[in-house]
Formats: C-alpha cells, sequence, structure tokens
C-alpha cells in the first residue's frame, strides 16, 4: 500500500463493525502497538472499573510474519478479555507520528447499553466488542513504511500518550508487547549498547533524562518474543534481559515479564 499524503488511518462504523481488512502478506519488518486509548467511560455498568489494556506487536523482524500473526492470534484475544477497554497504535521506524492508526474498541458495555446493569447483557456486549480487537491488531501489519528500523520506545511513549486521559490511582493498566525490544532507532540502538552494569545504568538515566522512557508507572507488562531472532551474539542475551528489565522498572511498570 502507498504511503501518501492523507493520514493512514483506518476507521469503523458507528456500530463498531471493522472495515475491510488488507491482506497479511509481505510485512515482515514492522512493529504494532495495540494500545488502550483515552476517549470516555471505560467502566461496565455496575461494576468496579476494569482494566485499561495497550499491547505491542512487533513485525520488524523478530519472527516471520506467520509466527507473528501465530503470536497475536493466540495471546491477544485472552488478554482483551480481562480489558474493558483497549486501542491500537503501530510501531513503526518513526512511531510517534507515524499516520497508521487504528480506532480503539471500548470492550465493556455503557449505561446505555445496559442500564438494568444486567449480566447477561454485559457479557453479550463484551463478547461483541472482542471480536474487533483482532482484526485492527491485524490491520496495523499493514502499516505503509515509515523510515528504517524499529523504534519500539517511540511506540510505548505513543501508547501511554493515549492512556493517560484514563489514568486513576485505583484502575489497572495492563501492557502487552509482541516484540523482540530491538531497538535501533533514536538515542536507543540495543545492537550497539554497552551492556555492562554501570553503562546500562548510565544509558537508562540518559533516557530518562530526556523524558524517551515512557511513563509506565503501575503498569504490568508482559512480552512476547523477546530476542526470538537470536540477532545478538548468545553472551548479550541475559544482558539485554537486564537492560531491559532494569528500563521498564525505571519507567516504573509493576511487573515484566520478558517470554
Amino acid at each position: 500500500m502507498a504511503f501518501g499524503s492523507r493520514p493512514f488511518r483506518r476507521g469503523h462504523p458507528p456500530d463498531g463493525r471493522a472495515a475491510a481488512r488488507g491482506p497479511w502478506a509481505g510485512r515482515s519488518g514492522r512493529v504494532v502497538v495495540v494500545l488502550a486509548l483515552a476517549v470516555g467511560p471505560v467502566s461496565g455498568c455496575g461494576t468496579d472499573p476494569g482494566p485499561v489494556c495497550g499491547a505491542v506487536v512487533d513485525s520488524t523482524g523478530y519472527a516471520d510474519p506467520v509466527t507473528a500473526r501465530n503470536d497475536v492470534d493466540s495471546e491477544l484475544p485472552g488478554f482483551a478479555k480481562g480489558c474493558d477497554w483497549i486501542g491500537f497504535a503501530a510501531v513503526t521506524g518513526s512511531s510517534e507520528s507515524s499516520a497508521c492508526r487504528e480506532d480503539p474498541v471500548p470492550i465493556a458495555a455503557t449505561r446505555t447499553e445496559n442500564p438494568g446493569d444486567d449480566p447477561a447483557v454485559e457479557d453479550r456486549v463484551r463478547a461483541r466488542r472482542i471480536q474487533q480487537v483482532l482484526p485492527r491488531a491485524v490491520g496495523l501489519f499493514d502499516c505503509p513504511k515509515e523510515g528504517r528500523g524499529s523504534d519500539v520506545l517511540g511506540a510505548l511513549r505513543y501508547a501511554v500518550k493515549q492512556l493517560s486521559a484514563l489514568r486513576q490511582p485505583d484502575r489497572e493498566h495492563r501492557l502487552i508487547v509482541f516484540s523482540d525490544l530491538l531497538n535501533d532507532r533514536g538515542d536507543l540502538d540495543v545492537g550497539k549498547l554497552d551492556l555492562g552494569e554501570a553503562a546500562r545504568g548510565r544509558k537508562i538515566g540518559e533516557l530518562r533524562a530526556a523524558r524517551l522512557l515512557p511513563d509506565l508507572s503501575g503498569y504490568a507488562v508482559v512480552v512476547h518474543g523477546f530476542l526470538r531472532a537470536k540477532k545478538s551474539a548468545p553472551g548479550r542475551f541475559p544482558l539485554l534481559e537486564s537492560f531491559w528489565r532494569e528500563a521498564f522498572e525505571a519507567a516504573g511498570a509493576s511487573s515484566v515479564d520478558l517470554l
């Protein structure tokens, strides 16, 4: 798909039905982030507010397209079922300024949809909305190329910006990431990074000082596909894991799983 001057944004009809999707083929070099976007109430009727969620899907080379798609197919629906609201953003070579966007999915029933707080109505609404999540996430694999490399940090920052309007002290935030986390754009090129303990700390401090780390305070983060392509020397694998755990911790994440 050619990248023209108009924003590459897929809209969806008011009734929530997803628009037709392009084919998956030929997109092994992209990253997708699925995130919760902030445009309105997200809690279910008669219930405590549920988690506000986001997710990252990396197709910049962490796996072949079929494997990457299978990762999203197998992990994302179950993740989304635990959310009240979920939205989407692509990681490209220039993630924060990317024109490739998807509309969010408000999963929980609104007061208008379920004025009587009927659990059966809530379940039906959630089941219908969950079916919209996967097509919208997969649609981002068709994003046009926007610069070289993988801007993972930029995508995380963009995700946090969308979630910021929904931040509440008692509301859980979750982020699922499908990526090898091999960021090679901007001020972070992990392939060239000095991974000694002191050097890791200095680099993370520099990223924080430059406001390049997202504010993940209170987020539970899970990453699928970490270092799957094994592009680095084997001796760097545990050091890269330490770097990202320390970076997520410095960003405020409450928990991190690198799978």
